[in-house]
């Protein structure tokens, strides 16, 4: 089978960040598919290349997170239109696997089985329009009523759904009832990612103690709330914590928060530059919390962040600082604590609680491993993947889907 995969922000696991197209494609290409990606790149012309078997175009589409929303529109359609000419010059292939954000890459499903009679599948990470009017990026009615109609288009035209959490799956559900929806949530790469003690070379490095320490690494932006781990981490230092807080990210947001930690003069708390999963790695190895952050937003809560996997994988300790999906998922099986809106004082006593108690840390930590092998290691993410493109050819596995689906 021979499968054109479209995600406009690939990247791999040496650049860092969002990894889960590589390894969804390269377990594509390990069990016998061929596999070509259509991307986007920050260089001035058309490029190929192959990375593990895949083969990725890139196009000459710029992009980077602290655009400005009409930047972005731009690139958006940039990337649609240039990946629509790359379709009618490459041999067809027998599906497209298509992933968003943006919800734009529909364009190039709903046109390319119009034009060329190619079936694709539609994989939703983020609820767009949804997330962009809640967080006050769309307000114009026009374009709210366009985009909707546009996101109900894209899911009834699809062959079937991937959503990457519960809550996406039944808003796919709601929009467009007579699809057929699948789960594939994020996944913890339990390979790269493994419990480790704190290692003293790399402490001094990074100039830290064997402490506690909390650390967050992801996107620095607007939705990421990362401002309230720096409450949190004023808060340590105004009452004599010797706790450390480590941010690892980038984004448009990134600029603020240092000029609000300079302002709080944290000196527990360092910025350490965006990195490899690797270094990614390397920081997560010193941290015993991972904190996961979203905007108080209800679409947010639907969310299926990297990091939280990652740091599942790497054996840490949750903290969370809202009601969604990670949350059910943290207090389901005793992995950390939430620091939620209005109940700082009472989740800071329960740190300080838990400080005191390493035998429950401990736990905490084992918790969140034996999640990651159970039920989200990317064996099983590829697997549920083969099986929505090739059911008849590859098994299905239950067990996992039904648990993450109450959970």
């Amino acid at each position: 089978m021979r499968i054109i995969y479209v995600h406009q922000y690939f990247q791999t696991p040496a650049e860092g960040g969002a990894v889960r197209s590589y390894h969804l494609a390269k377990g594509m290409v390990d069990a016998g598919m061929e596999v070509e990606m259509i991307t986007s790149g920050n260089q001035k012309e058309y490029d190929i290349r192959w990375i593990d078997g895949i083969k990725v175009h890139y196009l000459p589409v710029s992009y980077d997170q602290k655009f400005g929303f009409f930047k972005r529109i731009k690139a958006f359609f940039e990337f649609s239109v240039q990946a629509k000419k790359l379709l009618r010059k490459i041999s067809r292939p027998d599906l497209l696997y298509i992933t968003s954000t943006p919800l734009t890459t529909g364009w190039i499903g709903l046109w390319a089985k119009r034009k060329l009679a190619i079936p694709y599948i539609f994989e939703v990470r983020d609820l767009w329009p949804q997330a962009p009017i809640e967080v006050g990026a769309i307000k114009n009615k026009f374009a709210i009523q366009y985009l909707k109609k546009l996101e109900k288009r894209i899911y009834q035209n699809a062959l079937s759904l991937v959503g990457l959490s519960p809550g996406i799956a039944n808003h796919l559900r709601q929009v467009s009832p007579n699809s057929e929806v699948h789960l594939i949530p994020n996944f913890s790469d339990t390979q790269v990612f493994v419990p480790q003690k704190k290692n003293e070379s790399l402490l001094k490095k990074y100039e830290l103690e064997s402490e506690l320490t909390i650390a967050y690494t992801g996107a620095l932006g607007q939705v990421n709330a990362v401002a309230e781990l720096l409450g949190l981490a004023h808060l340590a230092q105004q009452r004599g914590k010797n706790w450390q807080f480590l941010i690892m990210g980038k984004g448009k947001e990134e600029e603020n928060l240092k000029r609000i930690a300079k302002k709080k003069c944290l000196k527990n708390l360092k910025f350490i530059p965006f990195g490899s999963k690797s270094q990614v790695n390397e920081i997560l190895s010193l941290a015993d919390f991972a904190w996961i952050s979203f905007a108080h937003l209800p679409v947010l809560k639907t969310n299926s962040p990297n990091k939280f996997f990652d740091a599942l994988a790497a054996g840490k300790a949750i903290l969370v600082n809202h009601k969604g999906w990670v949350y059910q998922l943290t207090k389901k099986n005793g992995l950390g604590l939430s620091f939620l809106p209005g109940k700082l004082e009472e989740s800071f006593s329960n740190l300080e609680n838990l400080e005191s108690d390493p035998v429950r840390l401990q736990q905490m930590k084992q918790n969140s491993r034996k999640l990651a092998e159970q039920f989200f290691a990317k064996e099983h993410a590829v697997a549920r993947l083969l099986r929505v493109i090739d059911p008849k050819k590859f098994p299905a596995i239950t067990e996992d889907e039904v648990y993450i689906l109450t959970a």
